[in-house]
C-alpha cells in the first residue's frame, strides 16, 4: 500500500468508505476493517449524515472491539448537509459546525478527527463564519486538519481568503465519470467536452497542493451503478480485464489504479461492505499503469483526444 501527505497526516492511498455499513452485521463491519487494516489501509471515511449518523456509531463500535490503537488509524468525517421537512438543506453556521463535529465524537467514541470536510456548497456561507468554527476545534485539539467535498476552485479559494486551510477535496471521479480532466484535454475546442463543468478544480488543487480524493471510483453517472462487468461498457471492460490479468489483480482493482495514476488525486474511497472484495480493492494501492494504459482506458469509454 502506498501513502500520501495531508499536510503531515500519512494517510492510505486507499480509503474504506463507511458509508454503507449502517445495515451490515455489526461482525461484518468489523471483518471488513480487518481486511482493509491487513492490506495496509489506515483511513477511513465518514459522514454524519451516512446511516443518520449510525454509520459512525458502529464504527467506533467495531474499532474497540478490535482494540485498534487510535494512533494507528485515521478517521475522516463531514459536515454540513442536513435534511427537514422542506427537503435538503445546507448550513456551514459556525453553530452547525462545531455541534455536528461534537456530535460525531461522541458517536466515533474518539476525541479527535483527523479530517474533518465540509460535505456539499453552501451558497448562505460565511467564510469568516466558517474560519472561526475551524479556529475552535482546531484550538481544542477536536480536528487535525480540515477538507471541503464537491468545492469548485472559487469556492475554495473563498475559504482561503478567511485562513482556512484546505487539505483535501472529495470529488467524484471515476473512468465513466471524468468531467475533471475532459475540458483539460479540449482547451479551445468547439465540442462538449471543452465545457469546464468542474470549476478549474483539478488546476486548482495541484496548484495549492489539496489532495483530490475520489468518491464513487466504480460508478457511472451519479450513483448510476457499477460499469465493472456491465455489458454496457464492453471496451472498457475488456481492457480491464486485460490489465487485470497482467497485474494479477481484479478490473476493478485496475480501475482504482487509473484513479491513482493522476497526479492530482491521493486517494480513492472504496464503497463496498465485502471484507473479500476490500482486499481486492487495496491491490490498486500498489500497481502503478503506464501512461499507455492509462491513456488507453480513458480512449475504451468512448473518449476521443483532439
Amino acid at each position: 500500500m502506498r501513502y500520501c501527505n495531508l499536510r503531515g497526516i500519512r494517510a492510505s492511498r486507499v480509503v474504506m468508505g463507511c458509508m454503507r455499513i449502517a445495515d451490515k452485521p455489526l461482525q461484518q463491519t468489523e471483518s471488513l476493517i480487518v481486511e482493509a487494516v491487513k492490506a495496509g489501509v489506515n483511513a477511513f471515511d465518514l459522514a454524519d449524515i451516512y446511516g443518520k449518523g449510525d454509520c459512525e456509531r458502529i464504527f467506533g463500535v467495531a474499532v474497540k472491539d478490535l482494540g485498534l490503537a487510535r494512533k494507528d488509524y485515521i478517521i475522516q468525517t463531514k459536515c454540513g448537509i442536513r435534511k427537514g421537512d422542506t427537503g435538503t438543506w445546507y448550513d456551514f453556521s459556525k453553530e452547525h459546525i462545531v455541534s455536528s463535529l461534537e456530535n460525531s465524537l461522541i458517536r466515533l467514541n474518539t476525541e479527535y478527527v483527523d479530517v474533518f470536510l465540509l460535505h456539499r456548497p453552501d451558497a448562505l456561507m460565511e467564510t469568516d463564519e466558517v474560519a472561526e468554527a475551524f479556529d475552535k476545534l482546531h484550538g481544542e485539539g477536536k480536528v487535525r486538519a480540515f477538507g471541503v467535498s464537491n468545492f469548485s476552485a472559487g469556492q475554495m479559494k473563498l475559504l482561503d481568503e478567511s485562513g482556512v486551510d484546505i487539505v483535501a477535496n472529495q470529488m467524484q471521479f471515476s473512468l465513466c465519470h471524468t468531467p475533471l480532466i475532459d475540458a483539460g484535454f479540449n482547451v479551445n475546442m468547439n465540442k462538449d467536452e471543452s465545457v469546464s463543468r468542474a470549476g478549474e478544480t483539478w488546476e486548482y488543487c495541484r496548484l495549492e497542493k489539496i489532495a483530490l480524493q475520489a468518491w464513487s471510483p466504480l460508478q457511472y453517472g451519479f450513483f448510476g451503478g457499477v460499469f465493472v462487468g456491465d455489458e454496457r461498457f464492453p471496451k472498457l471492460n475488456a481492457g480491464l480485464s486485460a490489465l487485470a490479468e497482467k497485474y494479477g489483480c481484479t478490473p476493478s482493482a485496475i480501475a482504482l489504479a487509473w484513479i491513482l495514476k493522476t497526479p492530482a488525486f491521493a486517494q480513492v474511497v472504496t464503497g463496498t461492505t465485502s471484507p473479500e472484495r476490500m482486499a481486492q480493492l487495496c491491490a490498486a494501492g500498489d500497481i502503478e499503469l503506464t501512461r499507455e494504459e492509462w491513456y488507453g482506458l480513458y480512449h475504451s469509454t468512448g473518449k476521443a483526444l483532439p
